[in-house]
């Protein structure tokens, strides 16, 4: 499990995959949130653009991530 502190209001799901590096490129990050293999909060999540706040819990590639 990773913590991820938000020092933002929030940050968009494909920059933080993209930023803790599940995603290698960002364009890797889209694919990966269209295809469904990103849950947000227990529910697969196909908006690239999803803002995440604090204590959102972000699932992908079998890590699971708690914005702080």
């Amino acid at each position: 499990m990773i913590e991820f502190a938000l020092e933002e209001d929030f940050i968009e799901l494909v920059r933080l995959l993209k930023f803790l590096h599940i995603a290698e490129t960002g364009g890797h990050a889209k694919i990966m949130v269209e295809e469904g293999m990103v849950k947000l909060n227990d529910k697969t999540e196909y908006r690239k653009r999803a803002k995440l706040r604090k204590g959102d819990v972000v699932e992908a590639q079998e890590t699971k991530i708690t914005i702080i």
